[in-house]
């Protein structure tokens, strides 16, 4: 069934009659020079299968080594996610078949994953919700199936398909939480908050570049419904590869409205993968899914066992950054924000950003003026998350040191943020190539202050009289012949100059 043939019951109405059980899985590729067990390079965007080997081609005979640094990457997010880590773990095999697994197992962990027992919290409208982990356990990735033909770049309608086994092997965690209950209408919020929280916790830890754009964190959204009142669990989809925070908010929210339609015509849900639609917001059924026991695992036979000594979790514990609550705390103190303004910064993802703007030079108040107001603006009506616009905290800092520097003003700088975002170059020149620079000349000022005057003669009266409050609108007529290039400060000073001396 197509989203377009879908039966949706709004939100609001849903949430009122049903309750939502989450479970989300967060894949997170690590940055790892090599792939999870072999020495082929992990470098983004290589020529296909130009990164191949017999290990991750799973050619007869040969064998897997594990990755050391993967394995320490593994405990360092395990510890971060408040786990316990295994004195002993191995490998599994889980078997299935698509034509982008080359093995046509995934080597992955089963019952005896690297780390299990963990939580964190997250802050949703004032509100704090414990979100527990189950496990977090390291696997491999696949490779990348690229549908040719059609219009949707996915396998229906497509002409034929090509396999890239470049991500093939790369060193996977996987992130698996406890079922999630929180407030109905709190549910597509606290998922959100939940992967960016995750996002931010493994980018400080430097062990992947957490890139949602390219793949290197991805996120399913598993859900199912239950009728108000009642603690039976409904039937859950899984909702594949959600690669940005706005889409797992509109994945929640969706699948909510469909279940409830489903189950108020008196259907049942059917237990599959579905596929998230950027254009559209909607889901479409991809295969049904499979329960553990269809994946037959059984202990990978080719790799040893993992015993991670006591000791060596305790120093990778000793090299973690300091916890993300502690974190935020010590930067609205450093910033001088209020609890709304940083419950503002966190909620539209937007922390990273402004302390990467601080760095480039730029004060927190600017870096917040700029990045939760323009910024958020522009991410709200173009359907992007902020830090998918195009513009990077370097070049909010360079737009800002131009205001600085007297260059231009607020207003000029929205044009020049056009200009950086469409690729024109630099901030300066942006600024060049388009002539946004303030005018300060007094000759050229004062024309204009002469025609503002002459144009409303009542305005300049009162200023004459002592309304000094009313300069405001001369002002106003200089910056509009001038097309808000004028210096406002310098054409003040004019005004009161020539009605007031």
């Amino acid at each position: 069934m197509s989203a377009a043939t879908e039966t949706l019951v709004p939100f609001d109405e849903a949430i009122s009659r049903y309750d939502p059980v989450m479970g989300l899985e967060i894949h997170i590729e690590l940055n790892t020079a090599t792939k999870m067990f072999c020495g082929c390079p992990t470098e983004f965007g290589a020529e296909p299968n130009t990164q191949v080997c017999p290990v991750c081609l799973a050619l007869p005979g040969a064998l897997p080594v594990v990755n050391a640094k993967a394995v320490e990457s593994a405990i360092r997010m395990g510890l971060a996610l408040n786990c316990s880590i295994a004195e002993w773990c191995r490998f599994a095999r889980k078997n299935y078949f698509y034509p982008d697994m080359p093995k046509n197992f995934q080597t992955s962990q089963y019952d005896e994953p690297i780390a299990f027992d963990g939580h964190v919290d997250v802050e949703v409208d004032g509100e704090t919700y414990r979100i527990e982990i189950e496990r977090a356990h390291m696997e491999e990735d696949t490779g990348k199936a690229l549908h040719v033909g059609g219009s949707t770049g996915r396998i229906h309608g497509a002409d034929f398909s090509l396999v890239d086994y470049n991500r093939a092997g790369i060193p996977l965690i996987e992130i698996v939480t406890r079922t999630i209950e929180v407030p109905a209408e709190k549910a597509p919020a606290v998922a959100r908050a939940y992967v960016s929280y995750v996002r931010d916790l493994i980018g400080g830890l430097g062990v992947s570049d957490v890139r949602m754009d390219q793949g290197s964190l991805r996120a399913d959204v598993n859900l199912s419904l239950k009728p108000k009142g009642s603690d039976v669990l409904g039937t859950r989809s899984e909702t594949k590869n959600v690669n940005s925070f706005r889409s797992v908010e509109r994945a929640v929210r969706y699948e909510i409205s469909r279940h409830a339609g489903i189950l108020d015509a008196g259907g049942k849900v059917v237990q599959e993968t579905r596929h998230f639609q950027e254009d559209s917001g909607t889901t479409l059924p991809g295969r049904e899914k499979s329960d553990a026991d269809d994946y037959r695992y059984f202990p990978e036979p080719d790799l040893a066992p993992v015993s991670p000594s006591r000791e060596w979790v305790e120093q990778l514990r000793s090299t973690l950054p300091e916890p993300p609550a502690v974190r935020r705390a010590r930067l609205q103190a450093d910033w001088g924000f209020s609890d709304l303004d940083m419950r503002d910064t966190i909620g539209a993802g937007a922390l990273d950003l402004i302390v990467e703007t601080v760095e480039a030079g730029t004060t927190p108040q600017a870096a917040k003026k700029w990045w939760l107001g323009e910024m958020a603006r522009r991410a709200n009506e173009s359907g992007q998350d902020i830090d998918a616009l195009g513009i990077t905290p370097q070049q909010v800092a360079e737009i800002q040191a131009l205001i600085d520097a007297g260059r231009i003003n607020d207003k000029l700088a929205r044009s020049v943020f056009d200009g950086v975002i469409a690729g024109e170059g630099t901030a300066e020149e942006v600024v060049v190539s388009r002539k946004l620079e303030v005018v300060s000349d007094d000759g050229a000022l004062g024309a204009a202050v002469d025609r503002a005057i002459e144009g409303d003669p009542d305005a300049a009266q009162k200023v004459r009289d002592g309304n000094l409050g009313v300069a405001g609108a001369l002002i106003g007529a200089v910056m509009k012949e001038m097309r808000g290039q004028a210096d406002a400060g310098r054409v003040r000073e004019l005004i009161l100059e020539k009605l007031t001396s």
